[in-house]
């Protein structure tokens, strides 16, 4: 029997909609009709299922691909972009492959992407961009493996020597077993540590860029954008991807990160469209249209060979490791001279067994007992040798420096170079920014001068329609920002800089602009952008009805009335600008800026000449723009004043706003002589060297400044022995950023050049999150001194007792094994406690560490001496009468004597944590520092099993309870000396 089945119409029982399948079985035998009718309705049912499930599935992939069929549409629609020329069009800036694309619009339609609205920006569409043309995401060479720490540490001199020495079951088993445990600690922090600045890094690389998406301009981060973007640039701004110039004014980059050509190049419609990832904009603004992301640009395959390194080296690691190899060289001198005392001693018979028997009989010697012999002297030498190397201490640099990092980034404080952390903490003055750091940076109008009237909400209907006219014009063609407008927005959403937001939503809320309405209405000729040095900005512009030319400017109050020969009355009427008026005006500025209000004056000008004239405008009005300072400034400023810090302000602002935001902030005081403590940037410029040498240091504020004008405060600064910190947001902060000490760049507000210039990332751009940093770089370095002392404690008195023990008997009485068990206990262990120790306000009322302070301070040497010989003291009378005194034989004592030498290492680490005040304030804190009793917890433990159950490992013999209790109260001792040494004077010089 066979069926053939065929599709066909709709049958009984079936409809044209239902999509039914019927299946015809007109051969069938009829003899059979049951089983026909069965095999007719599984053949039925059997494909209604296939058919279903296949439209399920069809579905799901629709699902997946995208909402609708369109998406499918789409997909395929790439296809017909020629990736490959249009990768090569930009990077090799191939006119003719833009031409055979269709221009900037054309390649724009391919990618399907709107010049004015961008893309869609929802997340298909974006995922679906990435598939297409990938990430906007460089490769990175892997970070280096846990195998690659490992093999480094076994590098290390001292281990070498260690492997070297390893000899015999127990001595060369022990010793192979602590240095599997100091490799083991080493390999698993510096992996760590390489795996946190790796991560650190990539957040310093987080910047965020403007795009339109669906008609709404938003921040995005650099790594999110995507093929056919539509990127906002402005000054300051790194260029994200490469891409093609749509629309701007006076667009000009830096491309000498990718050229080595200094000088700027210009960006326009007609000559060089072209815009390079990784290039910097120098001035101007523009639109740009993204066509190649990460790996596809010359900028990742850059980024992607460079080798990632994260082995700087800080200042104070190069000191220290200095020092550890000064150290070093000097403990092989000693272990030298160690090694010619035992070998005179023994040759001369002078070394005798514990029976009282000479070890060295002459010709009767064995060879044997004669190279046991000369291994044991060596062993006693290499001792001596491994005790002087302060191995902890680059170690507990590199631990103290990570931690740090890492809790400064919860403080708001992002840490690009790891020295930032050390050299903060010697900073001994501070230029600031105004706007952001010291103020909140929201802008809002909240005066408007018309002639010599402020006008008042209800006052806005009164003004002449030709004046609002020319304030709506001045305003929407003479910005940066923008106003959109979304039909689902009750209020329209305005981007730019702060300045720019509050002057824009102030003409769309007061004087009812529509800025799309200008823009439509007149055609812009040339644009002068905004920059730090004019401080103004002007728009020349061809009317669309009439062919009328306007200049509009706009800036700086006292600059643009300075261009002004006329001005606008309430009635919309021009009448010349007299001398009296002019004054009249200046004091309306004066009695602003003594308010904390920024002033910003707009003037207008009709003219045939076709260019931006300067001279002869006509003033239309000013409006005064209230930025609050920061509630926390004035207590962070008073915290850097009793903390010695010098507060200096740097601003744009006129003279009188920069007097008044620093009396509002508490860098200016009431009483303070003005004359010299507010000074102008052109007058501080214009200073011979001797005035400025004498006048630096009592300057609080520096008005009107230019970037080199705070490039030669930094410069003087610095000249004249301060430690300088300086904050800035602006391209044009790159220089001092880089001049100073310690270079911060605000998070928020900072341009990808302030950044890339800067050591530390104010993450939040408050002046307060500055003297965080402050504290916690003193924190850092005192905690480094902490270590320091302790360290070196260890190592002057181990090296003194087993020097004066092995020249007087030839034995020494710690061994290798015990001598490395210290170091790492102590040296690992120690950095962990003593470097994690939090930032206190009392790190505050200290005064700075300047840049002539030695790292090793008396106050140190007085501790670290007294320590030192107290241990000595007590270890050499245990080494010559423990036995006597306590009864006991040699193996007990030499256990006594390491037992009492470790336990003396644990108490002082509590005097360790307070350099310079009695034992009382070494338990201030201490309950909040859990990490630190954790370690003593653990020290005492894993001594404690040294000691009782590793006797073969460590060569040692159990004690009892007496002797425990000796080994405790002779270590204890080192409290009450501590206090005693702390009530001596020592000079801080």
């Amino acid at each position: 029997m066979s069926a053939k089945p065929c599709l066909s119409g709709p049958g009984p029982g079936s409809s044209p909609e239902s999509g039914e399948v019927v299946l015809e079985l007109s051969s069938l035998e009829p003899r059979e009709p049951r089983k026909r009718w069965r095999s007719a309705f599984i053949a039925i049912c059997f494909t209604r299922a296939l058919l279903e499930l296949s439209r399920n599935t069809i579905e799901t992939v629709i699902h997946v691909k995208g909402k609708d069929k369109n998406v499918i549409e789409e997909d395929r629609s790439f296809a017909s972009v020629d990736r490959k020329k249009l990768i090569s069009m930009t990077k090799g800036k191939r006119l003719d492959h833009l031409h055979e694309l269709g221009g900037a619009e054309g390649i724009a339609a391919e990618l399907m992407s709107n010049p004015k609205t961008g893309i869609r920006g929802d997340e298909d569409e974006l995922r679906r961009r990435r598939a297409a043309f990938g990430e906007n995401k460089y490769h990175r060479p892997s970070p280096k493996s846990f195998l690659y720490f490992v093999l480094d540490s076994l590098k290390d001199p001292t281990i070498i020597i260690l492997l070297a020495y390893a000899s015999g079951w127990y001595d060369g088993g022990s010793i192979l077993v602590a240095i599997v445990l100091i490799v083991a600690v080493s390999s698993i922090s510096n992996f760590r540590q390489s795996r946190q600045y790796r991560k650190l890094s990539e957040a310093s690389n987080e910047i965020r860029v403007q795009v339109v998406r669906q008609g709404r301009r938003q921040p995005v981060s650099i790594f999110e954008i995507v093929v056919g973007d539509i990127v906002f640039l402005t000054i300051g701004d790194q260029v994200p991807a490469d891409g093609l110039f749509l629309e701007g004014h006076s667009l000009k980059v830096d491309e000498s990160s990718m050229t080595g050509e200094s000088d700027p190049v210009e960006i326009n419609e007609k000559d060089n469209r072209f815009l390079l990832s990784g290039t910097k904009v120098l001035d101007g603004f523009g639109t740009m249209l993204v066509t190649s992301v990460g790996m596809n640009t010359a900028w990742g395959e850059m980024m992607s060979s460079i080798p990632w390194d994260l082995d700087e080296q800080t200042p104070l690691q190069a000191s220290l490791d200095k020092l550890a190899s000064t150290i070093g060289k000097l403990g092989l001198v000693v272990a030298v001279m160690v090694l010619v005392v035992l070998v005179i001693r023994y040759f001369t018979g002078n070394i005798k067994y514990d029976s009282g028997k000479k070890e060295f009989k002459g010709s009767k010697t064995r060879i044997d007992d004669l190279m046991n012999s000369i291994v044991h002297l060596v062993s006693a030498a290499v001792t001596v040798l491994l005790i002087a190397i302060p191995e902890g201490l680059p170690m507990a640099v590199t631990l103290t420096l990570a931690y740090s990092m890492r809790r400064m980034m919860t403080d708001r404080a992002l840490v690009r170079k790891p020295s930032a952390c050390e050299t903060m903490g010697s900073v001994t003055t501070i230029c600031t920014d105004k706007a952001g750091t010291l103020t909140l940076n929201k802008m809002k109008v909240v005066e408007f001068w018309l002639e010599d009237e402020v006008v008042k909400d209800e006052t806005y209907r009164g003004i002449a329609p030709n004046v609002v006219e020319l304030l709506k014009q001045g305003v929407g063609l003479n910005t940066t920002g923008s106003v959109c407008k979304q039909p689902s927005m009750s209020v329209p959403e305005i981007s730019g800089s702060p300045t720019e937001k509050a002057i824009l939503t102030w003409a769309v809320v007061d004087l009812g602009m529509d800025i799309d309405k200008q823009k439509l209405s007149f055609e812009i000729l040339h644009v002068e952008a905004f920059n730090s040095q004019k401080k103004r900005s002007g728009v020349l512009v061809n009317r669309v009805t009439d062919k009328t030319i306007h200049i509009h400017w706009k800036g700086a109050a006292e600059i643009i009335l300075a261009m002004c020969s006329h001005c606008y009355n309430k009635s919309g009427i021009v009448e010349v600008m007299s001398d009296e008026k002019r004054v009249h005006f200046g004091e309306i500025i004066r009695g602003m800026a003594a308010k904390s209000l920024r002033c910003i004056a707009f003037a207008y000008k009709p003219t045939q000449q076709g260019k931006l004239e300067e001279t002869g405008m006509i003033l239309l009005g000013l409006v005064g723009l209230k930025d609050p300072c920061r509630p926390s400034v004035r207590r962070a400023v008073e915290a850097c004043r009793d903390a010695g810090v010098n507060v200096k302000m740097i601003t744009g602002d006129n003279i009188y706003t920069a007097k008044a935001i620093a009396m509002e902030c508490g860098i200016l005081k009431p009483d303070e002589d003005f004359n010299n403590a507010v000074v102008e940037g052109v007058t501080f410029k214009n200073y011979s060297q001797k005035e400025r040498m004498d006048k630096i240091d009592v300057i609080r504020v520096m008005a009107r400044s230019s970037p080199f004008d705070k490039l030669l405060m930094v410069q003087s600064l610095k000249k004249k022995g301060h430690v300088v910190a300086v904050t800035g947001d602006g391209t044009n902060d790159a220089p001092a950023l880089k001049e100073a000490d310690i270079g911060l760049s605000m998070g928020i507000q900072g341009t990808k050049v302030a950044k890339e210039s800067s050591d530390i990332i104010i993450l939040d751009d408050n002046f307060a999150s500055v003297v965080t940093v402050l504290k916690w770089g003193r924190c850092v370095y005192n905690n480094l001194q902490k270590l320091i002392q302790f360290q070196l404690t260890i190592n002057v008195a181990a090296l003194a007792i087993n020097f004066v023990a092995a020249t007087a008997s030839g034995k020494a009485p710690l061994t290798a094994v015990q001598l490395l068990w210290v170091n790492l206990i102590q040296g690992t262990f120690a950095a962990l406690a003593l470097a994690t120790e939090q930032p206190t306000n009392d790190l505050l009322s200290m005064p700075p560490v300047g840049r002539s302070k030695p790292l090793i301070t008396n106050i140190m040497w007085r501790n670290l001496i007294s320590q030192a010989l107290l241990q000595i003291s007590v270890l050499l009378i245990l080494q010559y009468k423990g036995r006597s005194i306590f009864g006991i034989n040699e193996k007990v004592n030499n256990t006594l004597i390491f037992n009492t030498f470790v336990l003396c290492q644990v108490f002082n680490k509590f005097t360790a944590r307070n350099m310079d005040k009695k034992n009382k304030f070494f338990f201030k804190g201490l309950l909040k520092n859990r990490l630190f009793l954790g370690i003593i917890g653990i020290t005492i433990a894993l001594q404690v099993m040294m000691v009782e159950f590793l006797k073969k490992f460590a060569n040692t013999e159990r004690l009892d309870w007496d002797q425990w209790g000796v080994c405790v109260g002779l270590a204890a001792l080192s409290w009450p000396i501590d206090w005693l040494v702390k009530c001596l004077p020592v000079s801080a010089k």
